[in-house]
């Protein structure tokens, strides 16, 4: 699996970033069952960056927590079926499935990790989770599916002993 993160603003003061996003994304993909190597490209920024990008793309002229942009039309969530037929979908020099793109706001992470009472750890982790299974073809437009993320989600945070609590706890 390759993870670029690209950082271009803001900052998690002792938090390691590139390991919560590195073990989070592998969880997702064991979880899943990808059957291949991946690629992932990861921009963390601030809350005015994020703003652009999301007006530019969705026309919501607003910060989020997390965009994330898939390469891959899925038939169905985590359906690797189409990859045999699918070379396009490849990086033709490391074989790695394309999987997409998924931005951060670190503003948002540091501001709802103490909304939530959770570590920016646990914040970073979930969006990170969360953004993976969008790039495997989740969505959460209906609420079937808005419940069958979050329980995807919660259980890979889980296994991974990334938990709910209060700041300051030491958390995965």
């Amino acid at each position: 699996m390759t993870v670029l993160i690209e950082r271009e603003a803001g900052r998690l003061p002792g938090i390691p970033y590139r390991k919560i996003l590195e073990k989070v994304a592998a969880a997702v993909l064991e979880a899943e069952g990808c059957p291949v190597k991946v690629e992932v490209d990861i921009l963390l920024t601030d809350d005015a960056s994020i703003r652009s990008i999301n007006r530019e793309t969705r026309g919501i002229d607003a910060p989020t927590d997390v965009l994330s942009f898939p390469a891959v039309d899925w038939p169905a969530p985590a359906d690797y079926s189409l990859l045999e037929r699918s070379p396009e979908l490849f990086h033709p020099e490391t074989g790695d499935l394309l999987l997409g793109d998924m931005v951060i706001s670190l503003e948002k992470v540091t501001a709802q990790a103490a909304a939530y009472g959770h570590s920016q750890t646990r914040e970073l982790a979930f969006l990170a989770a969360h953004s993976m299974f969008h790039l495997l073809g989740y969505d959460h437009m209906e609420e079937s599916g808005r419940l069958i993320m979050e329980a995807k989600q919660e259980q890979v945070l889980q296994a991974l002993g990334i938990t709910r609590g209060r700041p300051g706890e030491r958390h995965g």
